[in-house]
């Protein structure tokens, strides 16, 4: 679009002496070509003068109609080409129609060049327009969107990494719940936690088991006297019962984690 001075003054010029260029549509009313001279006629007060193209190829022809009318860089021209290849990549043409080859061979606009567009296109979308009316530069832009992907990149890999390792914090990320940094800031707390935990249970285990496994074929057992036991820690049948299942446990996790 032109901006608001331009605007004005093709409205004054339509209003003075007509509308020399009618206003393109396709088959389906949709604007192929002039949105100035339609905005510049909504300012004039002046009834808009319309035509239909009923060519093959409405979006090469809008194209084509917008790189040849303006003095572009070949910047310029490779975003708008891209643009259009987005625009148009489902429309039902053919692959060959629709391919960055074709279309750079009608435009006269390098590969590499529209390669550069397309990827402002993709990670850059903010800057499009901006290349399009030449405040930014095609290369400028390129470097900012390439920038763009690779933290879109090292983000993605870094969810993967995050869902391998905690699936729910990986989950509350992409709800939206959680910032990646705090869900790796959680993550960290709660390794450190588990860290924690498996040290008193290793120190507790080693204090436990050993001197069991020592009493066997003694006779500890025999002279097991409760005058003598600590406080809080009398040993009754139930806790026996439950200190043989808590072995048969260990063992269960042991033979487990052996086989892994």
């Amino acid at each position: 679009m032109l901006d608001d001075e331009e605007l004005l003054s093709l409205a004054e010029e339509i209003k003075a002496k007509g509308q020399y260029n009618p206003i393109m549509l396709d088959t389906n009313g949709r604007l192929l070509d002039g949105r100035n001279r339609l905005k510049a006629c909504e300012i004039a007060g002046v009834e808009p003068r319309f035509a239909t193209y009923e060519g093959p190829d409405p979006a090469d022809f809008a194209l084509q109609i917008n790189i040849r009318r303006r003095n572009l860089t070949k910047g310029q021209v490779a975003m708008v080409t891209a643009r259009n290849c987005s625009a148009t990549e489902q429309d039902g043409r053919s692959a060959g129609e629709r391919s960055a080859r074709s279309i750079a061979e009608r435009t006269g606009v390098s590969l590499g060049r529209i390669g550069q567009a397309l990827t402002v296109l993709r990670h850059a979308p903010d800057l499009v327009d901006q290349v399009v009316s030449g405040a930014v530069g095609l290369d400028e832009a390129y470097k900012a969107a390439r920038e763009a992907k690779a933290q879109a990149d090292s983000v993605e890999n870094q969810l993967a990494r995050l869902r391998s390792e905690d699936p729910e914090l990986a989950d509350r990320v992409v709800e939206g719940d959680l910032s990646l940094p705090a869900a790796w800031a959680e993550r960290k707390e709660r390794a450190e936690e588990e860290i924690r935990r498996r040290k008193v249970a290793t120190h507790f285990l080693c204090e436990v088991v050993p001197p069991l496994a020592q009493a066997r074929g003694t006779d500890t057992v025999a002279l097991y006297d409760p005058q003598f036991m600590l406080t809080g820690r009398a040993i009754t049948g139930e806790v026996i019962e439950q200190a043989m299942a808590a072995l048969t446990e260990m063992a269960q996790a042991w033979r487990k984690r052996d086989a892994a």
